[in-house]
């Protein structure tokens, strides 16, 4: 099974949270806004350098979103407006079900969306 991380996963796998322990030797297979996503928390958590530090020693894969996606995670945005989603948790849902993988966040949002895996 794969898995798409969004932010929280993979600030939650960096933090080593018990309830990620699965997936310790998984690659973190997640989109570009979520790498920048993550990079600004651990910027303001510790400094820049810490933060690059941490992010160029992750094994991940990025999927790539396309125009259709962009379009689709604005739809299901919008039709979901008032569980008040972020742009970039909607996109990486979208990259996870057109790739075939589970998304794996502890945002309440998802927690009873389909091929989710919540995980606080």
């Amino acid at each position: 099974m794969n898995y798409f991380f969004d932010t929280y996963g993979i600030i939650e796998l960096i933090k080593e949270n018990h309830n990620y322990q699965k997936f310790k030797e998984t690659p973190i297979i997640t989109s570009a806004l979520n790498i920048a996503e993550t990079h600004f928390y651990f910027t303001e958590f510790f400094n820049i350098n810490e933060a690059d530090k941490i992010l160029n020693e992750l094994n991940l894969s990025l999927v790539e979103a396309s125009k259709e996606i962009a379009i689709e995670a604005s739809k299901f945005r919008f039709k979901n407006k008032k569980l008040r989603m972020s742009y970039a948790d909607c996109m990486g849902y979208n990259l996870a079900q057109k790739n075939n993988l589970i998304f794996v966040t502890g945002d309440d949002a998802f927690k009873d969306f389909e091929g989710v895996e919540f995980i606080k």
